[in-house]
């Protein structure tokens, strides 16, 4: 049972969105640990960093994962996605904090997106 008032309005709003909005979702937290691995490397918290950016990575395989790639658009983003996902990597490997932030760009650019067409599907 959750308790938390916080906790309890998170699990409500995920219970009661729509895929679209489930997907706007994953593209905010992948934002938002982006940031914490940017906070974290710039504090030399190396453990944190790691852990921040898997959990970008985890996003980005969960967001890549739904994609239908019967269609070209859908093969375009399964292409973007493995891109972002190797910037992480790559970030994460190096200690590059330039690679999370281009990762991140983009992240935000395809959220972006997908709040104009959660705006125009209404």
């Amino acid at each position: 049972m959750i308790t938390n008032p916080y906790q309890q309005y998170q699990n409500n709003s995920v219970m009661t969105a729509s895929p679209g909005e489930l997907t706007l979702m994953l593209y905010n937290g992948a934002i938002k640990f982006c940031n914490l691995t940017l906070d974290a490397m710039e504090q030399k918290d190396v453990q944190k960093a790691n852990q921040s950016n898997l959990r970008v990575q985890d996003i980005i395989t969960e967001l890549q994962a739904t994609l239908d790639t019967k269609y070209e658009v859908g093969k375009e983003m399964d292409r973007l996605y493995t891109f972002i996902r190797q910037l992480l990597i790559e970030g994460n490997i190096q200690k590059n904090p330039q690679k999370v932030i281009d990762a991140r760009e983009l992240i935000r650019e395809y959220r972006d997106t997908w709040q104009q067409v959660i705006k125009m599907a209404k």
